[in-house]
């Protein structure tokens, strides 16, 4: 969310990144709020006046009223009337000020509704583009494997190893659930366990969230837009489920003051998360790839605004080195300008290599929202000079084990069927080295 007083000095600037953003029907938005905002601030400009006017009528009526016990009877009807003219304009005021305090509410709930939905200011280093299809790729890390053996399916994988049950889900829950079971639910937990210690070395601290959160928290780490095609919402509670733990973790901080000394706050959460994943998918997005429920280790910083950009660049690279140590080929996709969600400023997906499909695939969604979360929850610090400001936050997935397990398996697949485990796994897995399959 902007700064109106940044949309009201800069609004050629708002524009233009609208238009970056290829939401030209958001444009309209600018002047409304711009109109609201003026008839707001008159509204609040004479409404402060009438209460000064209101006072000074109180003040003078105060004299009149001690004059009038001491008056005579013809000099009493001349002071009567003088307070009945000042109780009259009081009255009139009091009217007046009614009918304003609830144009203010009004315009403030309004001018609330427009700035939830004007985008952020995307970074000078975003590519433009109106679709992922813009997204540019930035650069590789491994050797992609091409097999001279077929790769099946994910779950056809699973299955050998007795690993996956889909279909009892789907009675059970419905499309978009699964059972994990043996050695590939154990290699799930693996992969999480893992990830925590992973973060943990890396200096953060681990934390075990909210599942579920407040209304006014949803609104303060996501669009409309988003919330709308992700969130679950608890019927007849405030209550929403989240669909990552950024948003429990970001809300955590929901009206603080911070101390300067105390930034950045580095954090690693883990969490199921559930999402109503609306929309038509393809065949590689189904079988365990895109569902309604998984877990996730997630990676979150707190920090300065000055020192956003260099964690935005740490932050991706740890998902670099984390699937790296799992002999897993990825890329970095620098996200463009039109694939961002509307509070960040900046974004990169991390891709793994699919050996089956012979292409990179999402696994890592690294963002820098700038101030914009900050600003909707006020998460703020005091500066040297004693003056409060905004937080920039940051996430980034550490692994989310139901698409980490289709790269991880479809990587270490062997021809004979068995599955190698990655050295750094093997503590997790009780020593395990290989999986062999039941059938």
């Amino acid at each position: 969310m902007l700064d109106i007083c940044f949309i009201r000095e800069n609004p050629e600037i708002v524009r233009e990144n609208i238009r970056k953003k290829f939401q030209d029907a958001k444009l309209p938005l600018v002047d409304e709020l711009l109109e609201l905002d003026a008839k707001n601030r008159a509204a609040i400009t004479e409404a402060s006046d009438l209460r000064a006017q209101r006072n000074a009528l109180s003040k003078a009526n105060g004299p009149l009223f001690g004059k009038l016990k001491k008056a005579l009877e013809m000099e009493k009807i001349s002071i009567q009337a003088q307070i009945d003219e000042n109780m009259a304009k009081v009255k009139a005021n009091d009217l007046r000020r009614e009918e304003l305090e609830k144009l203010e509410e009004e315009y403030a709930a309004r001018i609330h509704a427009i700035l939830l939905q004007i985008t952020n200011i995307i970074d000078p280093s975003v590519p433009l583009g109106p679709d992922d299809s813009y997204n540019v790729e930035v650069q590789r890390f491994g050797e992609p494997l091409t097999p001279d053996f077929p790769i099946p399916y994910h779950t056809a994988i699973m299955a050998r190893f007795n690993g996956v049950d889909m279909d009892a889900a789907g009675r059970v829950s419905g499309n978009g659930f699964y059972y994990l079971m043996g050695d590939i639910a154990r290699l799930h937990s693996a992969v999480l366990a893992y990830a925590r210690d992973f973060m943990i070395d890396k200096g953060f601290t681990y934390v075990i969230p909210p599942y579920m959160i407040h209304g006014n928290v949803v609104e303060g780490v996501m669009s409309q837009t988003d919330m709308d095609a992700m969130m679950y919402k608890i019927e007849g509670e405030d209550l929403y489920l989240i669909g990552t733990s950024e948003h429990s973790m970001i809300g955590k901080f929901i009206d603080s003051q911070n101390r300067e000394e105390d930034l950045p706050y580095t954090l690693t959460s883990y969490s199921p998360c559930f999402r109503k994943e609306k929309g038509a998918h393809g065949i590689e997005e189904r079988g365990v790839y895109r569902i309604h429920q998984f877990e996730k280790q997630e990676m979150i910083v707190v920090c300065k605004p000055e020192e956003s950009k260099d964690w935005y660049e740490k932050l991706w690279r740890y998902s670099v080195e984390l699937f790296r140590s799992l002999d897993i080929p990825v890329r970095q996709l620098e996200c463009c300008s039109g694939d961002l969600a509307d509070l960040k400023c900046r974004s990169c997906d991390i891709e793994a290599w699919s050996p089956r499909q012979q292409k990179y695939f999402e696994v890592c969604s690294c963002s820098n929202l700038g101030d914009a979360q900050a600003r909707r929850l006020k998460i703020r610090y005091k500066d040297e000079s004693g003056k409060m400001q905004l937080c920039h936050t940051l996430n980034n997935t550490c692994v989310a084990p139901p698409r980490m397990l289709i790269a991880l398996l479809e990587n270490n697949l062997q021809a004979d069927g068995r599955v190698l485990i990655p050295k750094v796994l093997q503590p997790y897995m009780g020593g395990t080295e290989v999986l062999v399959p039941k059938h």
